[in-house]
């Protein structure tokens, strides 16, 4: 890949898709993992207002670092890239605290934790679009290619709700690749991929069962039909994970199902 040719690309895309609204620039999540970081500097690269966030939640101190030294580099930089910090762990709590202790009583801890997670995206999601809101902001999301339109790593109103996918069509192999043309920290670009939702230093590796590159040649297969018997035994294991995780998270990659009502029944 030409990371300088496809950095451009994405840069002139997001400085005409603004110019087409309005607003006045982005706002970017900054959690300290990769997809974010390239995000930010791709916005921060378009000349336009760039305010980079961190909304820690029970985050571990790594990722909070990570996510300071990359918004420090990025604001020293450029002079159009702001930070601003709202440490999200208090109204979390608040918002759990409001629960019944009754509601999912008997819930594995496995569906609760992830409900936990989920919340936590939400809450996040929330606070960008306050940002967002209140300084004329288009929320730029930070999903990648195998995230958003693979195995549907990403929570359903949570990160998955933006107003513009800028690296939505490359793989995590390529966003990696940009981001070390970009310059961005080694502390990043060596740090295992993590939601960084849970408030531990659990991987996407553990939580999927396969690395990125694994689930990119899974995607590959898939789309090319490749034959599983032609596998070895882990190729065919992640290519059942890969496919078992797409039709799961279909709904969230599909647009919402509507009702369409026939004429005849209105009559």
């Amino acid at each position: 890949m030409n990371a300088e040719k496809v950095a451009q690309y994405i840069v002139e895309w997001m400085d005409a898709y603004l110019t087409g609204t309005g607003a006045a620039g982005f706002v970017v999540g900054v959690s300290g993992g990769i997809d974010s970081a390239v995000v930010s500097s791709l916005a921060a690269m378009t000349g336009r207002r760039t305010l980079c966030v961190t909304l820690p939640i029970h985050q571990a101190r790594s990722q909070v670092d990570r996510a300071a030294e990359h918004v420090a580099r990025l604001t020293a930089h450029f002079s159009n890239a702001e930070a601003a910090h709202a440490d999200l762990t208090a109204p979390y709590e608040a918002f759990r605290a409001a629960f019944d202790p009754s509601v999912g009583a008997g819930a594995p801890q496995a569906t609760v934790d992830l409900a936990g997670a989920n919340a936590r995206s939400r809450l996040r999601m929330t606070a960008l679009y306050y940002f967002a809101g209140m300084n004329n902001l288009l929320v730029a999301g930070t999903g990648n290619k195998i995230e958003d339109f693979g195995v549907g790593f990403f929570t359903k109103y949570g990160d998955g709700g933006v107003d513009i996918s800028p690296i939505a069509d490359l793989t995590k192999t390529e966003v990696y690749e940009l981001g070390r043309w970009l310059g961005v920290p080694e502390s990043i670009l060596t740090a295992a991929p993590t939601d960084g939702l849970f408030g531990d230093d659990r991987t996407d590796e553990q939580q999927i069962g396969a690395t990125y590159p694994e689930l990119e040649r899974a995607m590959r297969q898939d789309a090319e039909g490749t034959d599983p018997q032609t596998l070895s035994e882990r190729e065919q294991r992640v290519l059942e994970i890969y496919r078992r995780r797409n039709r799961a998270n279909r709904h969230k990659m599909e647009p919402i199902p509507v009702c369409r009502i026939p004429d005849s029944v209105r009559e």
